[in-house]
C-alpha cells in the first residue's frame, strides 16, 4: 500500500512515516517545511503519482486542500487533526459523501475502547454526576481537548442529550444531568483522560493515559488499513473497533 503522509515534517508525521514503513507500506511525504524521514513534496497537489490513502497530521488549516485533493483523486483520507471550524467540518462531511473518510480526534485504540466502556457505564449510571478531567503537556494550544469533547459527546448521545460544561469558576452550582469537563496543562504529559461517575455513595473512574505519541501514529496506520476498500462515508475509531469485534 502507498501512503501519502501530509504533515510529514511534524513529530507525529514523522512517527506515521516510521509506523507505515514498519507495517510494510511505501510512503510519500508531504510537508512545506520538509521532513528528515523522507524526500518531501511541498504540497499535496505536487504529487501526482500512485497512492492508496492519505493520512493527515498537519493542521485543520489544511482541510480545504486535503478534501479537494482526495476528492479529485478519489483517495481515502485519514484525518487526525482537531480544531476544525464549522465551515471546515462542512468540507469534511461533503468529502465523505464522495470518498471514505476516517475522522477522529484521537487515533488511539485504547481511547476507542474507553469510549465503549464509558457509554456502557453511562447507560447504567445515568443518574450519576459525570465529570471528565483531561491532562496534557503545557504546549497544547486548545482546551478542552478534542478527545475530551469526543468522550463528552458520546456520553451525551447515549443519554439522549446532556448539557456539556467546559470548565467552572466562581459561583456555579452544578446542575443535575450536566457533563463537566476540566482541563489541566502541566509538564510533558502526552495525554490523560479520566471519566468519573459519582452518586454520593461510590465513584467509578475510567482512565486512559498515553505514554508515547507513537501510539497515535500506529493508530492512524491501522485506520488507513481499515479504510482502504471501504465505500464513501464517514468512519471513526468506534467503527474500527466494531469491525474487530464482528
Amino acid at each position: 500500500m502507498i501512503v501519502i503522509v501530509n504533515g510529514a515534517g511534524g513529530r507525529l508525521g514523522q512517527e506515521v512515516l516510521k509506523a507505515a514503513k514498519s507495517a510494510g507500506h511505501s510512503v510519500v511525504a508531504v510537508d512545506k517545511f520538509g521532513s528528515p524521514e523522507a524526500e518531501t513534496y511541498k504540497s499535496l497537489f505536487d504529487y501526482t503519482g500512485a497512492a492508496d490513502v492519505v493520512i493527515d497530521f498537519s493542521s485543520h488549516l489544511a482541510t480545504e486542500e486535503l478534501t479537494s485533493y482526495v476528492v479529485k483523486r478519489n483517495l481515502p483520507l485519514v484525518l487526525a487533526t482537531t480544531g476544525q471550524t464549522p465551515e471546515e467540518k462542512e468540507m469534511i462531511f461533503a468529502a465523505a459523501k464522495k470518498v471514505p473518510l476516517f475522522f477522529s480526534a484521537n487515533m488511539s485504540l485504547g481511547v476507542a475502547l474507553l469510549i465503549s466502556l464509558v457509554k456502557k457505564a453511562a447507560s447504567l449510571l445515568s443518574e450519576d454526576d459525570i465529570e471528565i478531567v483531561e491532562t496534557h503537556h503545557n504546549h497544547k494550544a486548545d482546551a478542552p481537548s478534542g478527545t475530551a469533547l469526543m468522550i463528552a459527546n458520546a456520553i451525551s448521545d447515549t443519554l439522549g442529550g446532556r448539557n456539556i460544561v467546559k470548565g467552572r469558576s466562581g459561583l456555579c452550582k452544578r446542575e443535575k444531568g450536566e457533563i463537566g469537563i476540566s482541563s489541566i496543562r502541566i509538564g510533558s504529559v502526552v495525554g490523560k483522560h479520566e471519566v468519573m461517575f459519582g452518586d454520593g455513595i461510590e465513584t467509578l473512574t475510567i482512565t486512559h493515559e498515553a505514554h508515547d505519541k507513537a501510539l497515535f501514529a500506529t493508530g492512524a496506520v491501522r485506520a488507513a488499513d481499515f479504510l482502504v476498500g471501504k465505500k464513501a462515508g464517514l468512519y471513526d475509531m468506534q467503527a474500527l473497533v466494531e469491525e474487530y469485534n464482528a
